[in-house]
């Protein structure tokens, strides 16, 4: 009976420890599954890339705010606290 117990709760193929490993078995089957999906998003971009030369254009333009010399950039923020405001506040307290 004490065998059991000590086999049961403390040993390493204890019931807890299986119950751990399970948990960590399936958030690591999600993150597989993000990942997947991350890869295949990014593999149709890069085909879209290969097949279309405006694509990387307009990728340029979207994620690093490149323009072409007609162009202004203008970029929004939907953030409650401005920067300054922040740096303001922490200088006064």
């Amino acid at each position: 009976m004490l065998g059991g117990l000590i086999i049961g709760v403390v040993d390493e193929n204890s019931f807890m420890r299986r119950f751990e490993y399970a948990n960590q078995i399936e958030d690591m089957k999600a993150e597989i599954k993000k990942y997947n999906n991350q890869y295949r998003h990014d593999m149709e971009l890069l085909n879209k890339m290969k097949l279309n030369p405006t694509t990387i254009a307009k990728i340029a333009r979207e994620r690093y705010f490149m323009k072409t010399d007609d162009e202004d950039i203008f970029v929004l923020s939907d953030d409650e606290n401005p920067v300054e405001n922040e740096s303001q506040n922490e200088t006064t307290e």
